[in-house]
């Protein structure tokens, strides 16, 4: 048992449920993650507490991608990393990265990617990135996609509801293992998270 299989936990208990408690979170969807094996989830990404939203509605521990300028921030850093986060610079070539990402996989572990790369702030899905795809395809692992919805206008003083919807796990079979397969799985990626939104859309209408 390594460090983060201690913490997460206690994490998810604490500082995840309480997030889910002030965002009033409903989750749809669990049953489809896969309790064991290499798994990478991706989700969309509208505000800072979808961080602890999405670790509280994943029921196995994640290994989470983030910006390399939040790791540089005195106390959060360290803090990140201590629940198996770890950096990747952002709109360049970070070889080692995905070594890691897919170290994480690899190993029998949860990869989780933000994969429009940043908050979005028209407050729908943005553009996918290549590095979910990426670990997915070269390592043989099921993708399992997620969606937020609710979160754009969350703050501490206007606590909205939040719901989350998890889709079924899927396989990149018969893709290469180069830029087009990366491309072609990103964009698979991107319509499944986009399709998952619309339904999250769909049943957090009445909410309040």
């Amino acid at each position: 048992m390594n460090k983060v299989d201690v913490v997460y936990p206690i994490g998810r208990a604490t500082l995840g449920a309480l997030a889910a408690v002030h965002a009033r979170s409903r989750v749809h969807g669990k049953e489809n993650i896969p309790r064991e094996g290499g798994l990478v989830v991706a989700v969309n990404h509208f505000s800072w507490i979808d961080i602890p939203l999405f670790a509280v509605a994943n029921p196995r521990n994640t290994y989470f991608v983030a910006k390399v300028e939040a790791h540089r921030v005195p106390g959060l850093g360290a803090f990140i990393r201590s629940f198996g986060a770890f950096a990747v610079r952002r709109g360049e070539s970070d070889r080692e990265a995905v070594r890691r990402m897919r170290e994480v996989v690899r190993e029998g572990h949860v990869l989780g990617v933000f994969v429009e790369g940043t908050r979005q702030r028209s407050g729908v899905p943005g553009e996918v990135q290549p590095g979910a795809a990426m670990a997915a395809l070269q390592e043989d692992v099921p993708v399992v996609c997620g969606a937020i919805e609710g979160t754009q206008t969350w703050t501490v003083w206007n606590r909205a509801p939040a719901t989350i919807v998890w889709g079924e796990p899927f396989r990149f079979e018969g893709l290469p293992k180069g830029s087009k397969g990366y491309r072609q799985a990103s964009e698979r990626i991107g319509i499944e998270i986009r399709r998952l939104w619309e339904e999250a859309r769909e049943l957090h209408k009445g909410r309040t």
